[in-house]
């Protein structure tokens, strides 16, 4: 069995290139290899900035022969009168066959001529020289572009090919600049440790010939040494280091033989916020921060490490010139600072008229004041009055102040953060000064949610005013284009309710929102923008239960109906409940009640719509009557559904659908009389009177189950 190995050697790629590169490859290599009947023991697919490498142990030398099945033209075409024809002659010839191997089967489509052909496996080293090169030109990725006069498009210009199939060298070829490269045995070391070029004698010794040029090519492996040596040099100045994983994975990308690095900034910057200084280092010189002690205090102490990919004997040079860098960063940050909290938070409003939201919708104080008005809104509604009122309002006002503010001007990641800061320095209360961060949380999917009211209330306006703004402009997400970040908005707003337990109509707030944008875009109406606003939130509704509270789709559909205005009013006007229904529907699937209760309700669901009862009324006197009963089942259906009222009416209001469920449980052997017991009876009653009484018994308890769902959309377990 053979090792193959294909590196393609580039200049230095960027960072959030390799992961998708590498990914990519892991994927489209075995589909490739299995389209040509070769299977690998072993596929390996490696990375750093300036290579990308696969190396498949275990292949054949060539494919298997094996028999191919090739259908020809129809049987009625291939021979006349049992003779072939020009048209089974000329088949025959190109597969290469006699005639007397042609064989007549049956299809779907009739008769037609087939032959069984033998094929020959062709050698795997002829298989690879047309596949590799496809391996580089087939990757996907941003900013591609060709270089010199070459045809490839790629991330970065191609330096050298390494193709070997064991110690064979497989020659391929790729067009590149103005010159085609030739692939060899001979890779790059390190530009620092190993300049001269590494000879791979065979495939299989891969990994050993880079390292020994200085050049660690396992992901996995470089991160693990990063890692450990960040820990181990924060220890040496009696600190943690603090590594994000995000960071890790980019720094990991950055380095092809990592060094860790101590470096040291002055100890007055720790006047500083700590996020300041963490943004510093992390977002902008993609430093390890490093904690005091065990860090679970979170004070930073003055030093940082970096990960170098220069020369250890250098160490000290680098940490010395890394400090020149951050000290100034610093610096910077310190000046903006002083001069931010030098005035209260309030005083940046004037500035956020100068600042453009989006160029239909205003500016930013254009926004705050729409912000406010929606945070009134929403504070009507929840019964909202006092010092969390105040405190609302004051946070809606400010909450995007700090945006003008020098600080975040000049690190936008502190957007929030900032405003945080500022409000607390000024003196602002400390939930006002608390919702101006936690307004724009959550950031991102997993991240945490807002734990104050006017966070969480200023959070839900803010995002309604996008969404309401944005639509209003006509620029819905589309497939997975969401400029926007719409549905991250709208999955906010649901989300903050659920946690939060608030009861809020969301249904009335797109309708005041609807209105007021569409009243400033002639070409949309208040009737349609609305019919947007809400079709969006539904689908995100149906996305969150089944993604994040792991409902079943068709327990979802259930009860968010489509095209049911009925359905979609209840679940807009109560988020509450249209996902305490979905979770309750989903654990009575599980505890095996769901499926006692289904036949009977779902039957008479069915039945109900050769009826034409509404879906609300529950009342049998109001819809049923006694007099035209001729079974004593009509009868017993009937004191049931009268029994079944109350408890369905004290369920829907106190939302206990358990009650409800097993009173719909306790009347199903009366139910099932009335369809099938001795006293059964014919529910399409040749009279019309009796047929539609007897259906609207059916629907009436079709009825009681709709105030929990719909039965139909469900699948039997």
């Amino acid at each position: 069995m053979a090792t193959f190995l294909f590196e393609i050697g580039t200049e230095e790629l960027p960072a959030d290139f390799i992961d998708g590169a590498i990914a990519q490859w892991r994927s489209l290599i075995p589909e490739q290899l299995d389209e040509q009947f070769l299977h690998g023991d072993a596929i390996r697919v490696y990375g750093t900035p300036r290579r990308l490498a696969v190396v498949i142990e275990g292949l054949a030398d060539k494919q298997p022969d094996r028999e191919q099945e090739i259908k020809g033209p129809p049987a009625a075409i291939a021979f006349k009168d049992g003779k072939p024809t020009k048209a089974a002659q000329g088949f025959a010839k190109k597969q290469g066959c006699e005639l007397s191997q042609l064989e007549i089967r049956e299809t779907d489509k009739g008769e037609f001529v087939f032959v069984n052909q033998k094929i020959s496996g062709r050698p795997t080293a002829e298989i690879l020289q047309e596949l590799a090169p496809q391996w580089l030109t087939q990757l996907d990725g941003k900013r591609f572009m060709r270089w010199g006069d070459g045809e490839i498009r790629f991330s970065r210009p191609v330096r050298w090919i390494v193709a070997l199939l064991d110690r064979d060298v497989l020659k391929i070829e790729i067009p590149n600049e103005s010159e085609t490269l030739t692939s060899g045995r001979h890779s790059a070391g390190h530009r620092v440790l190993h300049p001269s070029a590494i000879e791979i004698a065979e495939a299989k010794d891969y990994l050993d010939c880079l390292r020994s040029g200085y050049i660690e090519v396992d992901g996995d492996a470089r991160r693990g040494a990063i890692e450990a040596q960040v820990h181990a040099a924060a220890e040496k100045v009696g600190g943690t280091a603090q590594i994000a994983g995000e960071l890790l994975q980019e720094v990991t990308n950055l380095v092809e033989w990592p060094t860790a690095v101590v470096g040291q900034f002055d100890e007055e910057f720790l006047i500083l916020p700590p996020e300041v200084i963490t943004t510093v280092m992390v977002k902008h010189q993609r430093y390890f921060p490093v904690l005091k002690g065990d860090g679970s205090s979170g004070e930073l102490l003055p030093y940082f490490v970096t990960v170098s990919n220069g020369d250890p004997q250098k160490s000290q040079t680098i940490a010395e010139g890394n400090a020149r860098v951050i000290r100034a960063r610093l610096a910077d940050g310190e000046f903006f600072y002083k001069a931010d909290v030098a005035k209260p938070l309030e005083s940046f409003l004037p500035q956020l008229e100068a600042v453009t939201f989006q160029e239909d919708l205003g500016s930013l104080r254009q926004k705050v004041d729409r912000i406010v008005e929606i945070a009134a809104a929403i504070a009507d509604q929840l019964g909202i009055e006092g010092g969390d009122r105040a405190e609302i309002e004051r946070a809606a006002l400010l909450c995007k102040a700090d945006l003008v503010s020098q600080m975040v001007y000049e690190f936008p990641e502190l957007q929030g953060v900032m405003g945080e800061k500022y409000a607390r320095a000024c003196g602002e209360p400390e939930n006002v000064a608390r919702a101006v961060f936690e307004h724009y949380l959550p950031r991102g999917a997993g991240d945490r949610l807002p734990q104050t009211l006017a966070g969480q209330v200023v959070g839900i306006a803010d995002r309604l005013d996008t969404l309401g703004g944005i639509f209003s402009l006509g620029m819905l997400p589309s497939g997975s284009s969401d400029p926007f970040a719409l549905r991250r908005a709208a999955n906010a707003v649901v989300n903050i309710t659920w946690e939060a337990g608030l009861t809020l109509n969301l249904a009335q707030l797109l309708q005041a929102i609807a209105a007021k944008f569409a009243a400033d875009r002639p070409e949309t109406t208040a009737d349609r923008l609305l019919k947007q606003l809400e079709d969006f939130f539904l689908q995100r509704i149906a996305t969150l239960l089944q993604e994040e509270c792991a409902v079943d789709y068709d327990l979802v559909n259930a009860i968010l109906l489509e095209d049911d205005p009925e359905y979609a009013e209840r679940a807009l006007t109560d988020l509450l409940d249209v996902r305490d229904r979905a979770l309750f529907l989903q654990g009575i699937r599980r505890d095996g009640t769901l499926e006692k209760i289904y036949e009977t309700v779902n039957r008479s669901a069915r039945l109900a719509k050769q009826g034409d009862l509404d879906t609300a009324t529950l009342d049998p006197e109001a819809v049923v009557k006694p007099e035209l009963f001729q079974k004593s089942s009509e009868r017993g259906f009937y004191q049931a559904l009268s029994e079944l009222l109350p408890k369905t009416k004290a369920a829907r209001d106190g939302r206990n659908y358990g009650e409800l469920v097993a009173a719909i449980a306790e009347i199903t052997p009366v139910v099932t009389n009335f369809f099938d017991g001795e006293d059964s009876v014919l529910v399409m009653d040749p009279d019309p009177d009796i047929r539609r009484n007897r259906l609207n018994l059916i629907a009436l308890l079709r009825n009681h189950a709709r105030v929990l769902a719909d039965f139909g959309p469900i699948v039997k377990s």
